[in-house]
């Protein structure tokens, strides 16, 4: 079975900040000295039935004033087909968002950029210059990768508007939007998701569980997919490992068996893993 792993972090800790990573610092995850330390290429280990076949580099916060040093070290180091997913900040003033979007578009990898939202989600959508920088990464063809909870609606009403705005950003919703099992808070979440996939360019990948529960069960994660595919489709819904982060729950090889265990036809899995990141993250 061929994988394009959609969503992981590398890191090379002598040469980056990842201020996030040093245990002196937020977050304080007790665990968190299992993820601090150098994660190259070669650490992405498969055996049979799995191939991996390419992957996707979601930003891991390397140099966020000059993020493409993250992008020249990604392509002056791996080997394996791959695609890169910037760190951009989009409140920044248009013309200096403009000059490191040009910037990070030298570089052959780079096709889409991430900043993350989360708790300060409508915050951010709401600044002047969120909206104008979003409609510059739909007019350069660049995806953006969405990180924050939906279970917050202001944010996603405020998300919506701007889609209908600018109705060709695409986005790809991260971590299915940090699902939570909680009656209330899921029902919000479950909502929200049928919500924006009525807009046919936002996808969602489902990975990153174990970073709200690290012994999440099979269940739970089978139930998040599962709604996951129900609103989207199987045409844009990725399964993704969120490497080495993934390590707090289970290895690599039994994150990706975990998946391809289940209950879908190959054709179906096929689908999830490997051919709609091809697409969307332009391997072709």
């Amino acid at each position: 079975m061929k994988i394009i792993d959609s969503h992981l972090h590398l890191f090379d800790l002598n040469k980056g900040n990842y201020q996030w990573l040093r245990l002196e610092s937020p977050p304080f995850w007790k665990d968190k000295h299992l993820i601090a330390k150098n994660v190259a290429e070669h650490d992405l280990i498969l055996t049979a039935p799995l191939t991996l076949a390419g992957f996707v580099h979601i930003e891991a916060g390397f140099d966020n004033q000059q993020p493409w040093r993250e992008i020249a070290w990604l392509e002056n180091t791996c080997n394996l087909p791959f695609r890169s997913v910037a760190m951009l900040d989009i409140t920044l003033p248009t013309s200096l968002f403009l000059a490191q979007l040009k910037r990070l578009m030298h570089y052959k990898s780079v096709v889409g950029v991430r900043f993350i939202l989360d708790d300060d989600a409508l915050a951010i959508l709401n600044d002047k210059n969120s909206q104008e920088n979003l409609a510059a990464l739909a007019a350069n063809k660049l995806s953006f990768e969405l990180q924050m909870p939906l279970e917050n609606s202001h944010a996603v009403e405020r998300l919506m508007k701007i889609l209908s705005i600018i109705p060709s950003l695409i986005v790809c919703i991260n971590h299915a939007g940090w699902p939570i099992q909680d009656n209330l808070r899921y029902a919000h979440w479950l909502d929200n998701i049928k919500r924006l996939a009525n807009n046919d360019n936002v996808f969602i990948k489902c990975s990153g569980l174990e970073m709200a529960d690290r012994n999440y069960s099979t269940a739970w994660q089978e139930k998040v997919i599962r709604r996951c595919i129900e609103s989207f489709g199987f045409s844009r819904v990725m399964l993704a490992s969120n490497f080495p982060l993934s390590l707090w729950h289970a290895s690599y090889q039994d994150t990706w068996l975990a998946y391809a265990a289940l209950n879908y036809n190959d054709e179906q899995l096929q689908q999830l893993c490997f051919s709609n990141a091809q697409r969307f993250y332009k391997f072709l």
